[in-house]
């Protein structure tokens, strides 16, 4: 019998964030990508099937979906304090997470500010800083250069109108000129006390491989799977199968450390790389 889903909502930080609910176990936090929503999760994970090992918490982040923000700004700081208020409002205390892009950020906020949350979290293509080939693609995004494709996906994703999307598309470009809020020195990054595995394409536009070798030796619980041939988020598609096997299996426990060092884990994922000091 499969797990009803549940869509909800709540009145958090002066937003109403809209986010399904559906199994009893341990829970599993789902943060999609920037202009994404939570039903993109249905491309990489078989939730039903998912929904009979963890309770799984899939939010709208803030003016994602059916979540709006009237506020008319946007940072991942204010998102990761929406998240940890809607746990609250769950009776979460600690949990496990996986988050895409924009969603690992947030998680990078989470896990900085309240370490003893987060118990184990798969970050991908979510970087420590904003490099300055990321910010010259964050400026191109402009509302006059999307197709009419892109409009169509968008409108699919986001309940409240062309308004809402425009907003989104016009918040990337903020993004490009803030140095404050995606901004993780090793330093910080070595507070982490979670359990991390750090998932990169090698062939991301925006974000370079070198970015994450650095997270990878700063974080002392972390893990590195460089995806080759992978671009920005590379979990969708023929990638699904691999990554939604590996990334379960991660957050299930079931990967140590070997005595020299090297990461190692129960059985190899698909097209994987370890890198190692």
């Amino acid at each position: 019998m499969q797990s009803p889903i549940a869509y909800r909502h709540a009145v958090l930080n002066e937003i109403e964030m809209h986010y399904q609910i559906r199994g009893q176990g341990e829970p599993l936090l789902l943060l999609h990508g920037f202009t994404g929503s939570s039903g993109d999760w249905s491309h990489v994970f078989d939730l039903a099937e998912l929904a009979r090992r963890y309770r799984l918490i899939v939010p709208d982040l803030r003016g994602h979906g059916r979540s709006a923000n009237p506020s008319g700004t946007l940072t991942h700081r204010q998102c990761a304090d929406d998240v940890a208020a809607l746990l609250d409002h769950l009776d979460i205390d600690t949990f496990k997470a996986i988050g895409l892009s924009f969603g690992g950020n947030i998680l990078l906020h989470m896990s900085t500010r309240h370490p003893a949350r987060a118990d184990a979290m798969v970050l991908v293509s979510s970087p420590s800083y904003f490099p300055d080939q990321a910010r010259q693609i964050m400026r191109t995004m402009t509302v006059e250069s999307r197709s009419d494709e892109e409009w169509q996906i968008m409108r699919e994703r986001h309940v409240h109108g062309d308004m809402q999307i425009r907003a989104l598309w016009n918040q990337a470009r903020a993004f490009a000129d803030r140095y404050d809020d995606i901004n993780f020195t090793p330093a910080y990054l070595s507070t982490i006390t979670a359990r991390t595995l750090l998932v990169a394409g090698d062939r991301d536009p925006l974000y370079p491989v070198g970015i994450f070798v650095e997270m990878y030796r700063a974080m002392p619980r972390s893990f590195l799977w460089i995806c080759p041939g992978g671009g920005h988020g590379p979990i969708f598609g023929a990638a699904r199968n691999s990554f939604a096997r590996t990334a379960l299996s991660f957050v299930s426990d079931d990967w140590t450390a070997g005595p020299d060092g090297v990461q190692k884990r129960v059985s190899e994922p698909v097209s994987e790389r370890r890198v190692t000091d």
